[in-house]
């Protein structure tokens, strides 16, 4: 039997974002994030979800709106058994479903990161088993709830979709994470169209663990300064509708922008210490840009991970200026956590929709907080707003065990 020959370079689709979905402290929804972001508003509050008067620190970037759920077709039942991460993806998926124009009854891959899931019903679980441990009434669901794939099933109940459930968690590149796997399933044809990003709310148990490993700033969150002290914690989802460039085009859909590099690396250095010369999340930058045909001078924007974090911020600084070469000091770089905190599983999506913000309406963000830039930063840091001509725009996750993730968009017209 004679066979066709072996294609060694497959050719790839286009990926492009029809739909787009967010909730952060700053708001709900697309609009109020971008005049947020744009401004470089900061969204910190007094914790009022849990009890932190034994804390170190005690302000987050809480969300205030997680109650009024968008239609849906869970049932009743279903609805009050959700917590509230769920809640948080629920409304952010909504968004980006409406704004695409998907319609239910339909078959394509769910791909979601998240680092806690569902971890306050973990909490109230523990809290009910240690404090009377021979009540039962409520244990089955907890568990059931706590558990990621249950966020995942219930979204897709709610919207009327089905398809495979992918689920990364992989520290806090998670959400980057899923939004490069959905876009290698498209572009490598394995979909022609997949729902992702990331989602993530406070919790006591992770909340009180980082401020144990004194990983939190107890003043404020100032990526990239020289008294950088810690990072703060927020909470958030965002969630985007990809597909194929043909497909979209095909439905007249309006197209918010195009994925075009994402890459992934583990550097192996320490369970939380990036490598200091941050050497995989340079190989990432540089695959990316190789992915996507493209070299550092063309990227109008870089969001870094810029947790404010010593360790960090300096290793990525050291990537940014390797990776950038000659061209660093032309390289617009900021970091959004100092507006809503490090959203964790939720952190890499939410900035790449602020990517796609900025390429929309040809802004940078800034990163306000900053009082004297490290000297070690030779690229320039967006500190006030700023319009821009901007055609690319690079977007870095970075997490504990050495996580590193990339994506690329580029402004579609």
């Amino acid at each position: 039997m004679l066979f066709p020959p072996a294609t060694i370079n497959p050719p790839r689709n286009r990926v492009v974002v029809t739909g787009a979905g967010v909730i952060t402290a700053l708001g709900r929804g697309w609009k109020p994030n971008a005049e947020g972001f744009r401004s470089g508003r900061l969204a910190f509050r007094p914790v009022s979800l849990f009890d932190v008067s034994r804390q170190r620190v005690r302000q987050a970037a809480e969300v205030l709106d997680t109650d009024n759920i968008p239609a849906n077709h869970l049932s009743r039942r279903e609805l009050s058994r959700l917590d509230r991460s769920a809640r948080l993806l629920l409304i952010a998926a909504d968004e980006a479903w409406a704004s695409a124009g998907w319609n239910g009854e339909q078959e394509f891959p769910l791909v979601l990161g998240t680092t806690s899931g569902g971890m306050s019903m973990g909490e109230a679980y523990f809290r009910q088993a240690s404090q009377r441990p021979s009540a039962m009434k409520g244990q089955a669901t907890r568990v059931a709830q706590y558990q990621p794939q249950r966020q995942a099933l219930q979204l897709q109940e709610a919207l009327r979709f089905s398809g495979p459930i992918t689920i990364i968690a992989n520290a806090c590149a998670s959400g980057a994470n899923a939004i490069g796997h959905a876009f290698s399933l498209i572009r490598d044809g394995h979909a022609e169209r997949a729902f992702t990003g990331g989602y993530d709310a406070l919790s006591q148990l992770v909340f009180a663990g980082f401020d144990s490993l004194q990983a939190l700033s107890p003043t404020q969150c100032r990526p990239f300064d020289t008294r950088r002290d810690g990072l703060a914690l927020g909470e958030g989802a965002a969630m985007l509708t990809l597909e194929r460039l043909e497909t979209a085009q095909s439905r007249g859909a309006r197209i918010l922008g195009e994925i075009v590099g994402y890459s992934a690396a583990t550097d192996h250095h320490h369970l939380t210490q990036p490598h200091p010369e941050g050497n995989a999340a340079l190989h990432t930058m540089r695959h990316a840009c190789t992915a996507a045909g493209i070299t550092p001078e063309q990227i109008g924007y870089v969001n870094a991970h810029g947790t404010g974090t010593p360790l960090n911020d300096s290793a990525e600084a050291v990537a940014i200026n390797r990776w950038a070469g000659d061209a660093v000091s032309r390289t617009h770089v900021s970091s959004t956590k100092s507006s809503v905190g490090h959203l964790l599983g939720a952190a890499g999506s939410v900035e790449g929709v602020v990517c796609l913000m900025a390429l929309s309406g040809q802004w940078l963000p800034p990163t306000v907080t900053i009082e004297s830039v490290d000297p070690i930063c030779r690229f320039e840091i967006v500190r006030t707003p700023a319009d821009a001509k901007i055609e690319y725009a690079l977007s870095n996750s970075f997490g504990f065990g050495g996580s590193n993730a990339t994506l690329i968009f580029r402004r579609f017209s």
